[in-house]
């Protein structure tokens, strides 16, 4: 009777366990992984269609979101500047030209184009462009200096929400009015054996008066593990951590010391070699009202389409920021970081998404201080499938499985090619936002954030891939 009576419950017991897993939802599995059961998670999914809210769990908690932050600002952008936006780099004079001879100095304002000499994108020419525009204006000879102004940001090049592992990185170069070549600096060590510091061979460019305090050393690692620190318009930078032994010459990155005046210097270096003589120096101005010029000419950037393209695309850091200071001029100009922060909230406030609540310290999510909810990247995400502008943005996506940061998510899956995408990854943060196309040719908005899971970045990317598989599946 009592063997009887224990089957009964256990067939009892049973049932209802797989009636549960039954029931489960795409998110009730996603959240039942192990690692994810401490960790900080904010999901918001729902069916543009239908208008059905298909999973939230802690949607309105602001988590940060690492690079998904860029989703804001390029966003805010277009809304705001609009797609054929464009920035201009001036060639101005505060003198006249006489018989050829520009009598006064040459002055290169900037407004935060950060494509001047870019690798990714723009005129790799331009310099020449510059040149020939000024022979059409007669100049032959240049009595002034050639001094790049700078004024249209201000004095903070480098966000004070960074820490100092990133600063003076590649990934986190200072933001000026006058970007050139990236702000990147090109460093090449000589890795040798084990224990022996990584001499430096080179850099490209070459930068005058450029001095290293050198700490990094040969290991065993399979991975760059160096570092580059530095501060803005300071020629002194430290490098240190490891790279792997016997390796030849090894190649790391850091920032451009002072992009302005190296882009002074090689305007006037290009100059002379083109037979345009100048007799004055180089040097660069961070602050002041500049007096009465006369524009020479203006260069102008590629569209903001092909900019954000990058910045989401590529997840540019530099791009994202110079953009995101670029925003503050709404309001005033020097453009500071506080006012970009609240012509972001003013912007989404009269488009009924309210930020107060999230914390905007940069436009590219390398601030841990960064916080914003998976409820508003979806309720902004949802405004712009309906914007002008829907068409520049969702094209600046990447596509899983093919395109940019998300070539390997969702890779040979059915989801392949059918989500558009930001990703977002820095220590113990994943995260994720975009479009998703179902098999009933719905479209359906996401947002995953993941803080803090006990697990490898990797193994959470894969949790989430196969959330978004659960919900194109189920729906």
């Amino acid at each position: 009777m009592k063997n009887i009576l224990f089957l009964s419950i256990l067939l009892c017991v049973s049932t209802l366990s797989h009636a549960q897993q039954t029931q489960a939802t795409p998110l009730d599995r996603f959240l039942q992984n192990a690692p994810l059961q401490n960790a900080n998670v904010g999901v918001c999914v729902r069916n543009l269609t239908t208008g059905k809210v298909l999973a939230d769990s802690r949607s309105q908690f602001v988590i940060p979101p690492a690079s998904t932050q860029k989703l804001l600002t390029t966003t805010t952008a277009l809304e705001l500047l609009g797609n054929d936006f464009r920035f201009s780099t001036y060639l101005e004079t505060d003198s006249t030209i006489v018989d050829g001879v520009l009598l006064g100095n040459l002055y290169i304002r900037g407004t935060g184009d950060p494509t001047l000499g870019s690798q990714k994108l723009g005129d790799q020419m331009f310099l020449y462009r510059w040149i020939q525009a000024l022979r059409k204006k007669g100049i032959r000879q240049i009595q002034g200096n050639i001094i790049a102004d700078v004024t249209f940001f201000d004095g903070d090049a480098v966000n004070p929400q960074w820490i100092w592992e990133d600063i003076g990185n590649y990934y986190a170069p200072g933001i000026y009015a006058l970007p050139y070549l990236d702000n990147t600096l090109n460093i090449q060590l000589n890795s040798t054996a084990i224990g022996q510091v990584a001499d430096v061979v080179k850099t490209f460019p070459q930068i005058e008066g450029i001095e290293f305090e050198n700490h990094i050393r040969c290991t065993s690692i399979t991975y760059d593990g160096a570092y580059v620190h530095g501060l803005p318009y300071n020629n002194k930078r430290y490098l240190v951590g490891s790279i792997p032994a016997n390796h030849g010459i090894f190649g790391v990155k850091g920032d451009i010391p002072n992009p302005p005046l190296l882009l002074a210097d090689h305007f006037k270096l290009r100059l002379e070699e083109q037979g345009i003589t100048v007799s004055g120096k180089t040097d660069y101005i961070t602050e002041g009202i500049p007096q009465h010029r006369t524009l020479l000419y203006e260069h102008r950037s590629e569209p903001l389409s092909e900019i954000i393209k990058e910045i989401n695309q590529q997840s540019n850091n530099l791009y994202a920021e110079q953009l995101f200071r670029y925003l503050a001029c709404r309001m005033a100009v020097p453009c500071t970081i506080e006012n970009s922060t609240q012509v972001m909230l003013n912007c989404w406030r009269n488009r009924g998404v309210s930020l107060q609540n999230c914390f905007i310290m940069d436009g590219c999510g390398l601030a841990p201080q960064d916080a914003v909810s998976a409820g508003v990247l979806v309720q902004i995400l949802t405004f712009m499938n309906k914007s002008k502008n829907s068409q520049p943005f969702y094209e600046s996506l990447p596509v899983a499985g093919e395109s940019g940061t998300l070539k390997g998510f969702l890779r040979d899956t059915p989801l392949q090619g059918n989500v558009h995408a930001k990703s977002g990854t820095t220590s113990r943060i994943k995260s994720y936002a975009g479009y998703m196309q179902t098999a009933k040719g719905d479209s359906i908005v996401f947002a995953v954030i993941v803080n803090n899971a006990t697990c490898k970045s990797r193994q959470v990317q894969t949790m989430i891939e196969n959330f978004l598989l659960d919900i194109y599946q189920q729906y």
